[in-house]
């Protein structure tokens, strides 16, 4: 069983539980999923953070919590790239699209630049930079 947070189409946020991801994906292609306070079958996945157990970094030695961090982070890029769709290099201009009402409200990840990520967010465009895996060895 998994839960997700989900939104409707309106902006209501609410939670359900399914059998897979897959039996989301059924359930929502066939507008089986619907919003419990206005009925609205357009339903999509919200971001989530991801329940980690409360002794991950109590299980890990003192001298590598580092590691347990990297886990942890590792736990939640795992769940925000299971509820947002990775559209790369193109994030600027599809954020700005949908603030415009040019493309469908959704949620979506992907790159920019420091520059770029200032830009949207002086527009008043809400967005969540996090910073990219770490390089193996560092």
């Amino acid at each position: 069983m998994i839960r997700y947070s989900l939104r409707c189409a309106e902006g209501h946020e609410f939670e359900s539980w399914f059998k897979d991801s897959a039996a989301f994906d059924r359930q929502a292609e066939q507008g089986a999923i619907a919003c419990p306070i206005c009925g609205s079958a357009r339903v999509a996945k919200a971001i989530m953070a991801p329940h980690v157990a409360r002794d991950v970094a109590r299980a890990a030695p003192a001298a590598d919590e580092g590691a347990a961090l990297r886990a942890m982070v590792g736990l939640l890029r795992e769940a925000i790239a299971a509820v947002t769709e990775d559209v790369g290099a193109a994030f600027p201009e599809e954020a700005r699209r949908m603030q415009d009402g040019e493309a469908e409200q959704r949620a979506i990840r992907g790159r920019a630049s420091l520059e770029e990520a200032k830009a949207l967010i002086d527009e008043g465009i809400d967005i969540l930079p996090f910073p990219g895996a770490p390089m193996e060895g560092h």
